[in-house]
């Protein structure tokens, strides 16, 4: 059985996603020494919370970095004075953790209490990606009224000594008159 997923077929026809699909075959990758463990957390609808378990690490020893959809958090150990143990189970040892992160994601905050990290995220979409109503006209135009104007208004820029050609008309999404197609808002 592979253990690597094969995305050639989708990566001919789907343009622009590559950044996707490479993250989909690398994921893997990133998660097979599991430290330090994590937990991914839901506080609100846009909100959400990373809590990693650093035992043992200070502020000092620790850096996140937000980039590109991508949060990395790194940790090092500082080098430690000869110690013997007899027994070692609280990992001391080097990490660096990454995070795809959604569009419009970002880091509001972290914080360090009793040897857990804790990432705060928020998605804030910007209005002008934001669904939006479009609402529709009570009344449709009619061709006559339509066509009615363009004449008056080729008429005046004639008698006002324009070319009837350097004249701008706008017409409305409904009109019956409009050649263009219409922008349905599916895209």
């Amino acid at each position: 059985m592979r253990s690597a997923l094969d995305f050639t077929p989708y990566r001919q026809s789907w343009i622009g996603f590559d950044h996707l699909f490479d993250m989909l075959e690398n994921t893997r990758q990133g998660e097979a020494d599991g430290f330090p463990p994590f937990d991914l957390e839901q506080d609100g609808e846009n909100t959400y919370r990373i809590r990693l378990a650093v035992a043992g690490f200070t502020r000092n020893n620790i850096e996140i970095t937000a980039k590109s959809n991508l949060l990395i958090v790194t940790g090092q150990r500082p080098e430690e004075d000869e110690r013997r143990y007899l027994y070692r189970g609280i990992a001391a040892r080097s990490f660096e953790r990454q995070f795809q992160l959604a569009d419009y994601v970002i880091v509001t905050g972290a914080r360090l209490n009793d040897g857990l990290l804790e990432i705060e995220l928020q998605r804030e979409i910007p209005d002008e990606v934001k669904p939006r109503r479009i609402e529709i006209a009570a009344e449709p135009r009619k061709v006559e009224h339509a066509q009615a104007r363009r004449r008056a208004r080729t008429e005046g820029a004639a008698k006002a000594g324009k070319p009837a050609n350097s004249e701008t008309i706008v017409v409305a999404a409904n009109d019956p008159a409009r050649k263009e197609p219409a922008l349905t808002g599916a895209w």
